[in-house]
């Protein structure tokens, strides 16, 4: 791995360069330093500009910097604590606003759009802390990026992941090169934040909610630096548009966005790729890109659901530091200058998603099919791949092919899967009710602060819910949870257990949460309470109390059920005389033998396995509700 500082550079472009000189050894991710001679003005150069680039700040070396940059700035710049993690650390969000203004009730009645930029959720990876030190220099101080405040209005979370960040070591990132010292993945309780974002199992999760509702931004940055292929770009970056982005959004993202942000940075001395590299096969690039999507684990998959625009930008780990702080800077600058540009356009696009998201739940609407889970619909899309020339050998180490790359340009045309496969959906009920007893889940959805009733009295009637059945669970932890799906992979529904359909009549508790969907967050109540929703309270392991057996018959009581029922019911007798025969393995189980008739008897269905508890309601007509 390399890390090449460059050359003397004056105030360029706004960001404060540096030139390296001599040779010396740092930490492991970083060869090749030598003492270096920062230029600027030196009590304004950034912690990373100091050091040309070879570390990054501290927790409190980087509050420091944003404290000294607000005293002399008061009147654009405000520094607001939104939360603590798990260690106590405090999380704070920095506000720049050209004229003092940092109330965002105020911005919004204004029309003055806000950008949200998170910084190291994966604290190993902080190279957008440290452009944002840089451009928020640049925005109040230099003034060199002043006019990105025209009418934006620039919020960024310098260290989401706090404790994490704190936990530093040269080795935090193998393939990472450098700065010498990173942050960690995880956060204090080792849970990944970047898979929390419906669940909210973290403090810092929880304090992001509340924040993110606070502000409610009109474009969401999360900034992070990737792992995998080496290739030539250092800005990659993906906006969601798939069919749970409302149309116009997603046209303005494809047709503006997106080009446009890579023009500027490929403009501003960076090479950028608009979509995130995610080969089919890392050790053979022939095969192509493969599909991407952001399920609301992940925060842009998240803020979806909000009815937001999201950014993923991932800098290549592989490129020195500064390549990476000064390319994550100028995809940054490129954002802010179009959102004041289409400054009118994407705040309607918000409002028509919010208004969008109100009418989910309104006859005839709940006719229409609603996409839960998204996976590679078998198209693909010629994609210009910016790569290095590299071939393949058989390892003597692992006794696999192992891809050994050179850094000779190869720019190649390769597959790039694009299409959009619904792989679980549902028409929508009007709203959602769940029993009192289940505070767990109702608790998540008030953190998302979802709109909510009570009702006022015990409740029977006819609901829409669902028999699930065949879950299986996965057997090693993820994100300290056993969740139905598999980890990473991406949802499969029926791989893992499938939820049928069934109306029935059900009495519901006083005190049981009615959920409608004519409200803002109607697909965040989507998200979290329908079965087969990739993300679901279910599929993280919420309702697993509904697969357990509670009540049971010993052997000589089933003994003499099942001679009473075959004697009843001839054809159940042949069924199990078939299964008997068919099946050697339950042949010889003599528990699941006399399983066979206690699951077909009615004391079995009084255990109610497998009944999903939240009810679809088609209207509220009787239902007494109150707040």
């Amino acid at each position: 791995m390399r890390v090449a500082f460059g050359v003397l550079l004056a105030l360029a472009g706004g960001v404060a360069q540096a030139q390296t000189v001599g040779d010396a050894s740092l930490q492991p991710q970083v060869k090749a330093v030598g003492a270096c001679v920062p230029v600027g003005d030196a009590q304004w150069l950034t912690p990373a500009e100091k050091s040309c680039y070879a570390t990054t700040p501290d927790y409190d070396e980087t509050m420091a910097y944003l404290r000294h940059v607000q005293g002399a700035a008061a009147s654009q710049v405000k520094i607001e604590a939104f939360g603590k993690t798990g260690e106590g650390r405090e999380l704070d969000v920095v506000v720049v606003s050209k004229d003092g203004v940092f109330d965002p009730v105020a911005l919004h009645s204004a029309k003055r759009p806000i950008v949200l930029v998170q910084n190291s959720i994966h604290a190993g990876e902080m190279d957008g802390k440290d452009a944002c030190l840089a451009l928020l220099r640049d925005m109040v101080i230099s003034k060199t990026k002043a006019a990105l405040l025209e009418r934006a209005v620039f919020v960024f979370i310098p260290m989401y992941n706090a404790d994490g960040h704190e936990r530093r070591s040269a080795y935090n990132r193998i393939n990472q090169d450098g700065p010498a010292e990173m942050g960690w993945r995880g956060n204090g309780t080792n849970l990944n934040l970047n898979r929390d974002y419906l669940k909210l199992d973290t403090p810092e999760a929880r304090a992001f909610m509340a924040m993110f509702h606070r502000w409610l931004p009109d474009f969401f940055v999360d900034d992070h630096v990737t792992d995998g292929a080496d290739y030539q770009y250092d800005v990659t970056f993906t906006i969601d548009d798939g069919p749970n982005v409302p149309v116009g959004t997603a046209k303005w993202v494809d047709e503006v966005v997106t080009p446009g942000l890579e023009k500027y940075v490929d403009a501003h001395g960076h090479l950028a790729s608009p979509t995130y590299i995610n080969l089919v096969n890392d050790n053979d690039l022939a095969q192509g890109l493969g599909f991407n999507d952001d399920p609301p684990r992940f925060s842009t998959g998240y803020v979806v659901l909000e009815g937001r625009p999201g950014m993923l930008v991932e800098m290549h780990m592989l490129k020195d530091y500064k390549t990476r702080v000064t390319g994550n800077y100028e995809i940054l600058a490129g954002l802010m200058e179009l959102m004041n540009r289409d400054a009118d356009k994407v705040i309607a696009l918000n409002a028509a998603a919010d208004k969008e998201a109100e009418a989910m739940g309104a006859h005839p609407l709940n006719n229409v099919k609603y996409p839960l889970a998204l996976g590679w619909g078998g198209q693909t899309t010629p994609f210009l791949f910016r790569g290095y020339a590299y071939k393949r050998e058989l390892s003597a180490v692992s006794g696999a092919m192992w891809v050994k790359y050179s850094h000779e340009p190869w720019n190649v045309s390769l597959p790039f899967q694009t299409g959009f496969k619904v792989t679980a959906e549902t028409t929508l009920p009007a709203a959602y009710i769940i029993p009192a007893p289940w505070v767990k889940v109702i608790d998540v959805l008030a953190a998302h602060q979802v709109e909510m009733e009570r009702t006022t009295a015990e409740w029977t009637g006819e609901v829409e819910t669902y028999q699930c059945a065949g879950m299986t669970w996965q057997d090693q932890p993820f994100e300290g949870r056993h969740p139905t799906f598999n980890g990473e992979a991406l949802h499969d529904p029926g791989k893992y257990g499938s939820c049928v359909p069934v109306r029935e009549k059900v009495t519901y508790p006083a005190g049981s949460a009615v959920v409608r969907l004519n409200q803002r967050l109607s697909k965040v109540a989507v998200a979290w309470l329908e079965p087969a929703a990739p993300d679901s309270a279910l599929q993280w392991g919420f309702f697993d109390s509904i697969f357990e057996q509670k009540e049971y018959g010993e052997a000589y009581v089933l003994e003499q059920l099942a001679r009473e029922m075959m004697a009843k019911d001839p054809k159940l007798k042949a069924e199990f005389e078939k299964k008997v025969a068919s099946d050697p393995v339950f042949a010889g189980n003599a528990a699941a033998r006399l399983e066979f008739f206690y699951e077909r008897s009615p004391w079995f269905a009084a255990n109610r396995v497998g009944k999903y508890p939240v009810g679809r309601l088609m209207g509220l007509d009787g239902v007494p509700v109150g707040r």
